[in-house]
């Protein structure tokens, strides 16, 4: 059975303190009365939450293709190198580390992991991939060519998805907070609190880097989000519900959207689920 994540954590909304009144208004407010004041007040940050939602893009997915996948892989991370997909599979006991050819979803090489660990997330360092564990606390250092493993990092926490930017690792942990670790040692140096209309966006699972964003699956839903490496904020939302409809996938709960692979040559996106038997070709659309 799929492991069993965080409970979200609700955070109240710090809006009103943050928001300053323009010198003007503030004026105008003190020599009105208070309830002309509440009343001002009430449609500032009305103004400021209205603006906040609109700024969000809501995108969809054109499928460009459908390619076959092995529907018994747990998958937890998922990437493109050299024309082959390379995929962190999880369960305890049936967790993995693949090369896979992608027009034909054959396994042309497989290191199977010890029963006591559970794969997560996955990323490319160079001539290295790395791969996270669940609640092992353990990050797998393997050669890219022939899956050999040749280091292992220690962490704190849970492990749930990995991605590199060309300079430092991105790591999620269920959370709404993105830790920033060292490709070199994986030691951490930083953090990001990603926000969804200002709340915290909790359950971040799979992540891909693709230049100044993060994309990430949310476990357990249909939504994938854009996030602003710098900021943080979720600058677009794309629903992948016609993904989940077209996957073929079986009845089991767990069999979820999962995996975000992204290839820079032509621009596309391949994303699949845990237990699919297909990995889509994708490019985002205006809904």
């Amino acid at each position: 059975m799929r492991k069993q994540k965080k409970e979200p954590q609700h955070a109240l909304n710090q809006a009103h303190q943050r928001y300053k009144q323009p010198s003007a208004i503030r004026q105008w407010l003190t020599a009105a009365g208070s309830k002309q004041w509440l009343l001002a007040t009430v449609l500032c940050l009305s103004s400021v939450t209205v603006s906040a939602n609109s700024s969000v893009e809501q995108l969809g997915i054109k499928i460009l293709a459908e390619l076959p996948h092995d529907p018994a892989a747990f998958t937890q991370g998922l990437l493109l190198y050299k024309g082959h997909f390379y995929e962190s599979t999880g369960l305890y006991g049936h967790s993995s580390l693949r090369k896979v050819q992608p027009d034909t979803g054959e396994v042309v090489a497989k290191r199977k992991l010890d029963s006591g660990y559970f794969g997560e997330g996955l990323a490319r360092v160079g001539q290295q991939l790395i791969q996270l564990t669940w609640r092992e606390s353990q990050a797998l250092v393997y050669d890219v060519e022939d899956l050999s493993l040749q280091q292992v990092f220690n962490y704190q926490g849970e492990g749930w998805g990995l991605c590199f930017d060309g300079e430092q690792l991105w790591m999620s942990d269920g959370s709404s907070v993105l830790q920033q670790r060292n490709p070199q040692d994986f030691s951490q140096h930083g953090q990001l609190s990603v926000t969804l209309h200002g709340e915290p966006l909790e359950q971040l699972n799979e992540l891909a880097c693709v230049g100044e964003y993060i994309y990430a699956n949310i476990w357990q839903d249909h939504r994938l989000v854009r996030i602003n490496k710098t900021t943080g904020h979720v600058e677009a939302e794309i629903d992948a519900s016609a993904l989940v409809a077209a996957s073929g996938r079986g009845r089991d709960p767990e069999a979820v959207l999962n995996g975000i692979a992204y290839d820079a040559q032509t621009e596309v996106f391949y994303l699949t689920g845990k237990l699919w038997p297909k990995i889509f070709k994708v490019q985002w659309q205006e809904k």
